[in-house]
């Protein structure tokens, strides 16, 4: 059969029902092969970044692997921001790209090109993949394929490349004489006799401590363990935190959950986790968006439990008592078993008495904003949560927008939030909700972006229209980039250079009706409670857009300065009030 052909077969086999592309022509017999199939669609984007967002999306929704393809050249570069954020984000996708033929490529010549829109992508891409590799022989393609499909899925998941030569794609190949892939990556340990005892110890950390919290990782969604996450919380009724990427691993009626920790996080969450005595930490790297600058002064107070699939993560940035490597999922599926039943400890009422407090004193946004006309952002989020169901998948942009999304947007059940985490590129929305939208038919979409982040991947509004996919798309208007602007005015005096001054956008309702998509505009509350009212979505379950005005001045608060432990928030308590609320013995800010 022809190699192209047997490609697109390997991805149907493997249940993948969409891949996410930009035409070109080092990827036409690809093309050409999807297209004799009725099982599997190529969704055709409109530039090669969001091609890669939307196959994240895609892979994120469904939990399964997403798969994009781009052409050789320009196309295979303009990958690479998405490759990147799956990289960082540990999310399973393959992407494939077209390549000159191999009697066109240059392999070890000294010259910088010799076919045209030749690029060598695979050493380029190395650093932000699991797996990279050229095909230059097509009767090694059922070799790399399973090899990087395993690779992309195992271990602690993440993005891989194969880049294929048009002379390999149209080759004819045979199946069944083509070598397969034993090669497994190395893997953490399973529920061995070994980490059965470590989850007895763990337990009875948790158990004999006073302060104790859990704070949830993307880890714990990225290895499928949220329903056994929850599961135990509810046997435990341990305090949780979280960070952005593990916010939907925890339900927002938990009762025990404090919400999001670290720079945007809230300041009830970044007490609870800067005064408990045992802290078990699940499937983060703990990064500096949640340490802060200094991470030396992070649960500083807390024995350390690190639980975590990769290696070089455990302990590297915040000391770990104990380090544990492990997958998430029969870690916490052998955490309940080893809980049982036990009744909720009474050890711990003071602590969560404590918890309570600091929830209801310090409240997340503008305590008087529901008496206000103006639009506060973080009522705003939960005003517009209460018109979406349990199940809508949220899909964040990256800007002011995702902090206050991700601070007061409940979640629930299948409700999911889509943050982009260590790569945090702005455009990510939009395409990632086309993903989404492909892996989830039936199930609410919501995108909420930015002035400036909309406006990076735009064009894939077209994508919207011509597949009528009914994503309700919310833009925070502030004409600005605020969380930028808000930076400068912290640290640069005020000078707004290309944030405000310098910087514009169009409105977005208008762009909407130009590309066909019904568009409204919010200025006030009346009428945003008008729109809700009249139904979220759009005319016969296709894409609406609303556009909604807030305040050029709009800040994410609170918010974590520099040289400052996660405790001391701006806007700061006074230094008596701070002392009064800590446990442990309050720091002063860092000299630098």
């Amino acid at each position: 059969m022809k190699a192209a052909r047997y490609i697109v077969d390997f991805l149907t086999r493997r249940g993948v029902t969409h891949v996410f592309e930009m035409a070109g022509g080092a990827i036409a017999h690809l093309l050409d092969a999807i297209e004799e199939r009725e099982d599997i669609e190529a969704v055709s984007m409109h530039h090669e970044q969001a091609a890669a967002f939307a196959a994240e999306g895609y892979a994120r929704t469904s939990g399964r692997v997403g798969v994009a393809l781009a052409t050789s050249g320009p196309g295979a570069l303009n990958l690479i921001t998405g490759i990147g954020s799956c990289y960082f984000d540990s999310v399973p996708c393959v992407f494939l790209t077209g390549q000159v033929n191999t009697y066109e490529y240059k392999f070890d010549d000294p010259v910088r090109q010799n076919g045209f829109q030749e690029t060598d992508i695979v050493s380029v891409v190395k650093p932000l993949t699991k797996y990279a590799a050229l095909v230059a022989d097509a009767d090694r393609l059922r070799f790399e394929l399973e090899k990087a499909w395993a690779i992309a899925r195992s271990g602690r998941p993440g993005p891989v490349l194969l880049d294929i030569p048009m002379d390999v794609q149209r080759a004819e190949v045979d199946p069944e004489r083509m070598a397969g892939c034993t090669e497994q990556e190395d893997a953490a340990p399973d529920r061995s006799e070994g980490l059965e005892s470590v989850m007895r110890e763990v337990s009875c950390r948790l158990r004999s401590a006073m302060r104790p919290i859990v704070l949830v990782g993307g880890g714990v969604r990225s290895a499928g363990a949220v329903t056994a996450l929850r599961r135990w919380l509810d046997r435990a009724k341990i305090p949780a935190v979280c960070s952005l990427m593990g916010l939907d691993a925890v339900e927002s009626d938990y009762r025990w959950s404090m919400g999001l920790i670290g720079a945007y996080g809230h300041r009830y969450a970044n007490l609870a986790l800067a005064n408990c005595d045992c802290l078990l930490v699940l499937g983060s790297r703990l990064d500096t968006r949640q340490t802060g600058t200094r991470p030396e002064t992070f649960a500083r107070g807390a024995k350390v439990i690190h639980v975590e699939i990769d290696a070089a993560e455990l302990g590297r940035k915040v000391g770990a008592d104990l380090a544990v490597r492990a997958h998430l999922k029969p870690f916490l599926e052998g955490m309940s078993d080893a809980w049982g039943h036990d009744p909720e400890k009474p050890r711990w009422k003071l602590w969560k008495d404590r918890l309570n407090r600091w929830r209801l004193k310090y409240p997340t946004g503008n305590a008087a904003a529901d008496a206000e006309e103006t639009i506060d952002p973080n009522r705003l989020m939960r005003r517009l949560a209460t018109a979406t169901g349990r199940d809508t998948i949220v899909c964040l942009d990256v800007g002011q927008h995702q902090m206050w999304a991700s601070q007061s947007w409940p979640v629930g059940g299948e409700r999911r939030l889509l943050n982009a985490g260590g790569m945090g590129a702005m455009g990510f929305g939009l395409p990632a909700a086309i993903g989404a939208a492909f892996a989830a038919p039936g199930k609410g979409i919501v995108l909420i972006a930015g002035d400036g982040g909309m406006q990076v991947n735009i064009q894939e509004l077209q994508t919207l229209v011509h597949w009528r996919l009914p994503i309700t798309v919310l833009v925070l208007n502030n004409r600005s980039l605020g969380m930028v602007r808000q930076f400068q005015e912290l640290y640069f005096e005020g000078r707004t250079t290309s944030t405000v001054e310098g910087y514009s956008c169009p409105e977005f309702y208008k762009v909407a009706r130009a590309y066909g998509i019904p568009g409204y505009r919010a200025s006030s509350w009346l009428d945003i409670n008008e729109w809700i009212d009249a139904g979220v979505g759009g005319e016969g379950g296709g894409p609406v857009l609303l556009e909604i005005c807030i305040s050029p001045g709009s800040a994410v608060n609170p918010k974590l300065g520099v040289g400052r432990p996660v405790e001391d928030m701006e806007p700061l308590l006074p230094r008596k009030e701070l002392s009064r609320q800590m446990i442990v013995p309050l720091l002063e800010e860092s000299e630098d």
